[in-house]
């Protein structure tokens, strides 16, 4: 199943923000960075990772 990556950023977000509770600039730096570190040159490293 593909799932666009901006959806999985909103929904991991939101799940961190509704269980944990941290302050909502470490949430966006997070995001941000992952958004960032996806369009990187360690994408195939990321994917080999995952799979």
């Amino acid at each position: 199943m593909d799932v666009p990556l901006w959806l999985a950023l909103i929904a991991v977000g939101w799940l961190g923000v509704k269980l944990i509770r941290p302050p909502w600039w470490l949430v966006l730096v997070l995001l941000l960075g992952g958004y960032l570190l996806a369009d990187s040159l360690l994408t195939p490293v990321i994917d080999t990772a995952i799979k």
